[in-house]
């Protein structure tokens, strides 16, 4: 959904709506409308929306426009994002980079799970914008690699997701080592499990905004649930639902059980990769990459993949197994039907599910008939349509990434890659449309 308003009329300055426009990106979404005039000013705000709904932008117009013109010091930045994951973290790092380009200014990334050299040499060499997950900056402000002092803006993103991965003391550490004085900008779907006290305690008067919740519902979101009769029913039936022509995310409860229906559905002809937590960051940055790319189309993936992880035109989430809590369903589902595209949620159920699941329904606010189906049911062709012609996956069609070096660190945020400018993200918007197979292995992973 996009507004009457433009950038320009927004505040944005000209250099920046010039490469908006090169990227495509012609017009804001809400949560930009919304914020963008307040950001700008330098007001301290609290963004409140589900991803995909244009926040990243939301933050980092503001950030480059800002900081623009600053003296730059070795190892001091003075714009600092905080993300829960390494993949959001290179992502929303993509999307900055772009604008910050404009003014000659530099980005980089700091988390886990890779050397940390490179990322202090980067430091040393002088950057604008530091985009970090909280454990590895942490690590690096106790070796007095890394000096706060000079942050002016501060940006927590997925402030939610940071306190599900019990991030929240060390996001306290890190906020009080910034001025108290700076502008600081907090966005989350919800204030619970401790985001409550961030904001009271580091949000100086803040200007509240809140654009689709995460309970509201998405009207281009279109939910199933497909009850099946026994495993077998479920396995030949999961197959189907991964065979057509678009990208597709499935997701399951397990590391093992994604990276075994992925090795079956690549030997079916049916070519896709797992992303979970057992992973590389080498293989993680790989498969996401062949993902984005449209090498492949189907992504399987445990819980790693519900947030911070964006791939336009995903047209299908399946959950293959049904989530323990309705957040997670959301979440899961929002990987599709993003800023306004169009797609599907289907929730595959085992006679022995359907009383829970009808419950997690319940909770997330979905109201949907279930079907019994099989996998040449009619409602199952309706949605799926035809099915990609059957094809071997080449090996290797992207290289893994030179400067990563996996560690044995098994922290949710660590792992790495570089400077996003080396991942298959881009700064892009979606489409307004809902895309076909043809546009669908085209276009890349992109952070809104």
């Amino acid at each position: 959904m996009t507004t009457t308003a433009t950038f320009s009329e927004l505040g944005v300055p000209n250099a920046l709506v010039s490469e908006l426009i090169k990227l495509g990106i012609t017009a804001p979404f809400p949560i930009q409308v919304e914020t963008l005039p307040d950001t700008l000013a330098g007001r301290d705000v609290l963004g409140r929306g589900k991803t995909g709904s244009g926040k990243t932008l939301a933050f980092a117009i503001p950030l480059v426009s800002r900081l623009q013109g600053g003296k730059r010091i070795p190892s001091q930045p003075s714009g600092l994002i905080l993300a829960p994951t390494r993949e959001l973290a290179t992502q929303i790092a993509a999307a900055l980079e772009p604008l910050a380009r404009c003014y000659d200014m530099r980005v980089t990334t700091i988390f886990g799970g890779v050397s940390q050299g490179r990322q202090v040499t980067a430091l040393k060499s002088g950057v604008d914008i530091v985009v970090a997950c909280p454990g590895r900056l942490e690590d690096l402000m106790k070796q007095r690699l890394v000096n706060l002092d000079r942050v002016e803006i501060t940006v927590l993103d997925e402030a939610d997701h940071m306190a599900d991965l019990g991030f929240l003391p060390a996001v306290t550490r890190i906020l009080a080592a910034t001025p108290a004085g700076g502008q600081r900008m907090l966005f989350s779907a919800t204030l619970d499990n401790g985001v409550d006290k961030l904001v009271t305690r580091f949000l100086r008067n803040p200007v509240t905004h809140s654009v689709d919740e995460v309970n509201s519902p998405v009207s281009t979101m279109t939910h199933h649930v497909f009850h099946v009769d026994g495993v077998d029913s479920k396995k030949a039936l999961v197959h189907r639902l991964a065979s057509g022509n678009s990208r597709r995310i499935l997701f399951l409860r397990t590391k093992h059980q994604a990276k075994k229906l992925a090795k079956q559905l690549t030997e079916a002809g049916v070519p896709s990769v797992d992303l979970h937590g057992n992973l590389s960051q080498p293989a993680r940055d790989r498969n996401l990459a062949r993902f984005a790319a449209g090498d492949v189309l189907v992504l399987v993936a445990t819980d790693i993949a519900a947030r911070g992880v964006h791939v336009d035109d995903v047209e299908l989430v399946v959950h293959i197994d049904p989530p323990a809590e309705h957040k997670a369903y959301l979440h899961r589902s929002g990987r599709t039907a993003r800023a306004g595209g169009a797609g599907d949620v289907v929730t595959v159920v085992l006679p022995e599910q359907r009383k829970e699941t009808q419950a997690l329904m319940r909770k997330a606010g979905i109201t949907v008939t279930p079907q019994r189906v099989a996998a040449d049911s009619e409602a199952v062709h309706t949605l799926v349509g035809e099915s990609a012609p059957h094809r071997i996956l080449a090996p290797e069609v992207v290289k893994s990434p030179t400067n990563s070096q996996p560690n044995r660190s098994r922290r949710p945020e660590n792992g790495g890659h570089r400077r996003g400018r080396g991942n298959a993200s881009t700064a892009s918007q979606p489409s307004r449309s809902r895309s076909g197979a043809s546009r669908g292995r085209s276009s890349g992973a992109r952070t809104r």
